[in-house]
């Protein structure tokens, strides 16, 4: 365990001088991209050299053209990330459902997400994020065939050695609640039970890994981290490509509250989960709390 497998997620707002609270995750804030450039300072200060971004627009249309535009929030931020702190390692989050208006994560057809056309759009969102400088694209959309699309489409454009973070094992979890608070990314209508997974299916998880390896992806994420660790360590044993694990809003959310009303030691915990996650062979570990953990390692209270 040290500071360079942790990568922390960030949300960028359209908009200037915005750095707004999410009220349903206390110490997260929503980013313009002109305030951006103070938290990534912070985040290289404690070590912590990665980001993902997640974008929120100002704009929202049926087929999510906020996503792919090259002036776009991600696509803007990142070209203000790379100019600010050029060493920072920036993954492109590759969605849709911030971006639509009915907050789905593809195209949708009557009422359904229409799986191939959404391919399409997902390969042109990973592209304008290479090519406004983020170094992995991270698809979460869920879309059958997609790490396909996007691998063909990066290789056309000259991006062979760019890496996919696939989230390979994506299940259709509560723990999401305050992310979609915080991106504004709640369907308007039904959920999306249809193209992620059932939190009863263990075997699943690892058909998808596998199917994903073989199109293409260079890391395989397991999302939430806390209550799916056990899939973690099967799909760790059985593949030979590094492991990522996403500790989640919903996991943030809970440490904070159980913090504030003085039930739970803050630190403790979230030390606890993150060598929990590293133990069942977690490589790469995505969490809010990733400065507050780089300064834990500092201090040798894990790591």
């Amino acid at each position: 365990m040290d500071k360079s497998s942790l990568v922390y997620p960030m949300f960028v707002k359209a908009g200037e001088n915005i750095e707004e609270e999410i009220p349903t995750m206390p110490g997260q804030f929503r980013y313009s991209v002109d305030r951006m450039p103070k938290l990534l300072y912070e985040l290289m200060d404690a070590g912590v050299t990665s980001v993902m971004l997640f974008g929120i627009p100002d704009h929202k249309d049926e087929v999510g053209s906020g996503a792919y535009a090259c002036d776009g929030i991600v696509q803007t931020a990142l070209e203000k990330a790379k100019k600010e702190v050029p060493e920072l390692y920036c993954i492109g989050d590759v969605c849709m459902c911030e971006y639509t208006s009915h907050g789905h994560c593809g195209i949708l057809k009557d009422t359904y997400v229409d799986n191939d056309l959404t391919l399409e759009k997902l390969a042109q969102i990973a592209v304008s994020q290479v090519q406004a400088g983020a170094d992995m694209v991270a698809p979460s959309d869920m879309m059958d065939g997609h790490i396909r699309a996007i691998r063909e489409a990066l290789d056309q454009k000259g991006f062979i050695t760019t890496p996919i973070m696939s989230y390979a094992v994506k299940y259709a979890s509560a723990f999401y609640g305050p992310f979609r608070d915080a991106a504004g990314s709640a369907p308007s209508f039904g959920d999306r039970k249809s193209y992620q997974m059932d939190y009863h299916n263990r075997r699943e998880a690892m058909k998808e890994a596998l199917l994903d390896i073989q199109e293409g992806a260079d890391i395989i994420m397991v999302k939430p981290a806390m209550s799916y660790l056990d899939l973690v360590r099967e799909i760790k044993d059985a593949t030979q490509v590094p492991m990522a694990a996403y500790s989640v809003s919903g996991e943030y959310a809970m440490v904070k509250a159980g913090a504030k009303l003085g039930y739970i030691d803050e630190a403790a915990i979230l030390c606890e989960m993150a060598a929990g996650a590293y133990r069942a062979g977690t490589d790469i570990y995505m969490t809010y709390y990733a400065k507050e953990i780089a300064h834990y390692m500092d201090e040798g209270r894990i790591g």
